[in-house]
């Protein structure tokens, strides 16, 4: 975005990727549908940024949600809006917007350059890169020197750094980038899991992980008091995993989750497995005279509990609570569920922290470092899934490139 903002504007533009091909976490993104955006009203849209709200707002308001759903359109690809309010490519898939994104910026003059990995800088303030080649692009106007086999130091009149945040390194986000911003007096967060799950206290049972990680929990409700005494309370959907919960409802309050754990050690949530039903209907249904039918069979049939509801009770509750119809049915609606520590930063699908804004001046500048700019996963920010992050991460690339540009015409 920031590449496109800056060719439009005259300027000749060189992107480095470490990757082979640019755009993979983006393609990612992509994979089981392409949620781009969401249509909620905008102060709603904009509450899912948590504290960092007012901070991203500028940037929302200058590229909001409709507009990149506009920007899109140019490319040649339609959009629609879900039966959940999320917006989602027409296709469903993220390679088509990408090969025609790319096609465009090529046309516009951008020169790629992957397989390129950016090792900071050098004393002379030339930007260094390890690079298997030389370029066949004509880079000769800002290589600054080449050593085959080594390094690539590059002079560039403006830097626009969108090194992406911590997670999934294999697809080019592995945080590398911290200490060399770092050793440059930058202030950087420590980058942490967002929309990520959650272990449970001592695990699962084997019977457990064996027969049931991997299947849903369908609306359920999940409630929990954070470290400052907050209430959160969601319903949704989550899934039990090899080690605990994940899911979209997880990811939803993963950063309060992982907070409170932060705080306190570990969290103790409460799962509803009948949110629809209200808790003086599930005792009068439990209590329901159930003859010579089993435990489980009067429980799928009297209040619609089955399959991992019904595992994710024996795993937890004691036999006599299990037999008991009172302390059942309230488990029922508030089941007990104790988590002590977020997933792995690199099985997360996004990372908080990163380049504190505090740093940064109202163009995503570098206050220590004039002329270089930062966008994207790699600022102080997190958001939950629904297309709000990659709703900011092209908002920021485009304040970026603007600020780049406007920082280039001043400095002329």
């Amino acid at each position: 975005m920031a590449a496109e903002v800056l060719a439009e504007g005259g300027v000749q533009v060189d992107l480095f990727d470490a990757m082979p091909s640019p755009g993979r976490k983006f393609l990612l993104a992509g994979v089981g549908g392409m949620n781009i955006t969401h249509s909620e009203p905008f102060d709603i849209f904009l509450s899912r940024y948590g504290a960092r709200a007012e901070t991203v707002k500028p940037l929302l308001e200058a590229f909001p949600p409709d507009a990149l759903r506009e920007w899109a359109r140019g490319l040649g690809v339609e959009t629609f809006v879900g039966s959940s309010g999320r917006v989602f490519l027409k296709d469903m898939k993220a390679a088509p917007l990408l090969r025609a994104w790319l096609h465009r910026l090529r046309e516009a003059g951008v020169r790629f350059h992957v397989r390129h990995r950016w090792l900071g800088w050098r004393e002379d303030g030339a930007l260094r890169f390890a690079a298997p080649q030389r370029d066949s692009d004509p880079l000769r106007a800002c290589v600054e020197s080449y050593a085959p086999g080594g390094e690539l130091a590059v002079k560039a009149d403006a830097v626009v750094l969108a090194l992406g945040g911590g997670s999934w390194a294999k697809l080019g986000s592995d945080g590398a980038w911290v200490p060399l911003l770092a050793q440059r007096g930058v202030d950087v967060a420590p980058l942490l899991p967002s929309n990520c799950g959650f272990d449970v206290a001592g695990g699962w049972s084997e019977h457990l992980k064996s027969r049931f990680a991997g299947q849903p929990l369908k609306t359920v409700a999940l409630r929990f008091a954070d470290a400052a005494g907050l209430t959160h309370e969601r319903k949704g959907e989550l899934m039990l995993s090899d080690s605990g919960i994940e899911g979209s409802l997880v990811y939803a309050l993963s950063a309060p989750l992982r907070d409170t754990i932060a705080a306190q050690g570990a969290v103790t949530l409460q799962l509803d497995l009948a949110p629809d039903k209200t808790l003086a209907r599930v005792i009068a249904e439990v209590a329901h005279p159930r003859g010579a039918r089993s435990l489980s069979s009067h429980l799928q049939s009297r209040a619609g509990i089955r399959g991992v509801k019904m595992a994710l009770l024996r795993e937890i509750l004691s036999p006599d609570r299990l037999n008991d119809p009172l302390k059942l049915a309230n488990a029922i609606k508030s089941l007990p569920l104790t988590l002590a520590a977020p997933r792995p930063l690199d099985e997360a699908i996004s990372s908080a922290g990163g380049v504190r804004f505090e740093v940064l001046d109202e163009n995503l500048m570098l206050r220590k470092l004039p002329g270089v700019f930062c966008a994207g996963e790699m600022l102080d920010w997190e958001a939950p899934t629904g297309g709000y992050l990659l709703t900011a991460c092209f908002a920021g690339g485009r304040a970026a490139g603007r600020g780049a540009l406007n920082y280039l015409n001043t400095d002329e």
